[in-house]
């Protein structure tokens, strides 16, 4: 089912007890959160469109048919100037999200958020 989201639009399209699949859909200037997943690790397949990720402190641009790998605790907001679609294929915590920031005024702890890897170099 294709759910709207502020920054777009998600389709669940797969979810066992093992893994979850999802269509990602991020409007032109739009950008998730910048969080972090406790358990959750992501794999993320660009279909069509620019992705710009940030990831531990870094900005990547990505484009169709190229991947990214997400460990849990990686601190990461996905964002795009032109619009994307893309593949996200989880683990199964769908709602394993620590939101360190949010341009769409949803929960953000305050203090600490806990320990999260921050990608190095």
């Amino acid at each position: 089912m294709r759910t709207p989201t502020p920054w777009g639009a998600q389709t669940l399209w797969a979810a066992t007890d093992r893994y979850a699949a999802k269509i990602l859909e991020i409007s032109a200037g739009h950008r998730t959160s910048l969080q972090h997943h406790v358990h959750k690790t992501e794999t993320l397949l660009v279909l069509d469109g620019e992705l710009v990720a940030e990831v531990g402190g870094r900005t990547l641009v990505l484009g169709p048919g190229e991947r990214l790998h997400l460990p849990a605790g990686t601190v990461h907001r996905l964002g795009s100037r032109v619009g994307v679609r893309l593949v996200e294929v989880s683990t199964p915590e769908l709602d394993d999200v620590v939101r360190h920031e949010d341009d769409y005024g949803r929960d953000v702890p305050s203090g600490p958020v806990g320990p999260a890897l921050r990608l190095e170099g």
